[in-house]
């Protein structure tokens, strides 16, 4: 049995294109020329997506997510405890991580024996799809639903973001206990 390497398909979806005489009204386009036509003015009568921003405000997503946030508990320590998960399962391999044991006297800034001494994230690799909060064990980061996600800078090392701009500040994880109590 001979095969032909004309003949192999290795997706098995091989066809045999038609090389058939194109017609007088085909070779003109008019029909393709009237269809996009009319394609332009059935989008002319339709509502309008535009918003004036300043004067009007666009509702946001449910599931919009926004800058993140470490989160601490109500003790006010860091709930983080450097496992990595986030830093795995982040698709742009965003964060970075270095994870230290905790010292003596250090009991009150962590959780966990060991910790994360320092935690990045690189927001112009991030793209906000929330992995790294559902990857998180201890629930220690989520993205908020702050409106201001990123904001504008003029050197790319101002965008990778530390523990200094992640960690809730104490006041919001206080605050955060007494709303659940």
């Amino acid at each position: 049995m001979s095969t032909s390497i004309q003949s192999i398909s290795l997706s098995g979806k091989k066809k045999q294109v038609s090389n058939k005489e194109m017609t007088f009204l085909e070779r003109m386009y008019l029909i393709a020329i009237f269809k996009g036509l009319w394609i332009t003015i059935k989008h002319f009568f339709k509502k309008k997506a535009t918003i004036h921003y300043p004067e009007q405000v666009r509702e946001f997503s449910p599931v919009y997510r926004g800058q993140h946030m470490l989160k601490r508990d109500e003790q006010g320590r860091e709930n983080c405890t450097a496992c990595g998960l986030c830093a795995l399962s982040c698709p742009a391999e965003a964060i970075t991580m270095k994870a230290e044991e905790r010292k003596k006297g250090e009991e009150h800034l962590y959780r966990e024996e060991k910790y994360a001494s320092i935690y990045e994230i690189n927001m112009l690799r991030c793209i906000f799809c929330g992995l790294c909060e559902e990857a998180c064990p201890k629930d220690a980061i989520y993205l908020s639903i702050s409106k201001e996600l990123v904001p504008a800078q003029y050197n790319r090392e101002d965008f990778i973001f530390g523990k200094d701009k992640l960690v809730m500040p104490l006041e919001m994880a206080m605050a955060n206990t007494k709303k659940l109590n």
